[in-house]
């Protein structure tokens, strides 16, 4: 779990790892990150650098990027949520942007999203076309990218969650989370971590991480 200034939810998602999957989670602030010998990578939300210029942008240039895009070219799982989708779409290891919701306004809200792929390391353990149940928090969530892009992405399968019911960022075709080529690397704006204990309301997003733990023999 890679923190940088301004991370938030990062201990929340050490605390899934640890308490509910029983992983050796560690926490390992952004400087100190040194070498890809880790099993996988997860980019937390919040702020990181207080979004200053924009979101995301100033942690793409951090050295340890450098090891994320190493990690990912070594094909393990990595994860950007919400302010980490940012970081690794300004990163250049996930196509389009993310910009302001249409409404201008920051939005929180327990969202239905359906499964687009299960052939992800984030989410082999779901099923194609079930309906899953994750909140979003985020002002720069709407995913943009160009039409030919995004028919890439529907061709290649590698969407692999839309929002339904409502779409209240304005994203692209209802887009929640996309994947690389290779399926490793994911971004979302739902939050799993806050949807992986039924005292939060909901179990679906743990099925992100032991989609993670399973990857090699999904």
């Amino acid at each position: 779990m890679v923190q940088f200034p301004g991370s938030n939810c990062d201990r929340d998602t050490v605390h899934v790892l640890r308490t509910e999957l029983k992983l050796d989670a560690e926490l390992i602030w952004h400087n100190e990150l040194q070498n890809s010998s880790y099993d996988a990578i997860v980019l937390p939300g919040g702020f990181s650098f207080g979004d200053h210029l924009r979101a995301g942008i100033i942690a793409a240039h951090s050295p340890a990027m450098k090891v994320v895009a190493r990690m990912a070219d070594e094909g393990k799982p990595v994860l950007g949520i919400c302010n980490g989708f940012q970081i690794l779409i300004e990163a250049g290891l996930l196509p389009g942007a993310l910009l302001r919701n249409r409404t201008l306004k920051f939005f929180c809200k327990w969202m239905n999203l359906r499964v687009m792929s299960e052939k992800t390391a984030f989410s082999c353990s779901l099923k194609k076309g079930a309906t899953i149940r994750m909140p979003i928090a985020h002002n720069e969530g709407r995913y943009y990218a160009e039409e030919e892009t995004l028919n890439q992405l529907d061709a290649e399968h590698r969407v692999v969650m839309t929002y339904i019911d409502e779409n209240p960022t304005g994203t692209s075709r209802e887009i929640a989370a996309i994947a690389n080529e290779d399926g490793n690397v994911v971004g979302m704006m739902p939050h799993p971590e806050r949807s992986s204990e039924t005292t939060l309301g909901g179990t679906d997003g743990l099925k992100v991480f032991e989609s993670m733990m399973g990857w090699a023999s999904c």
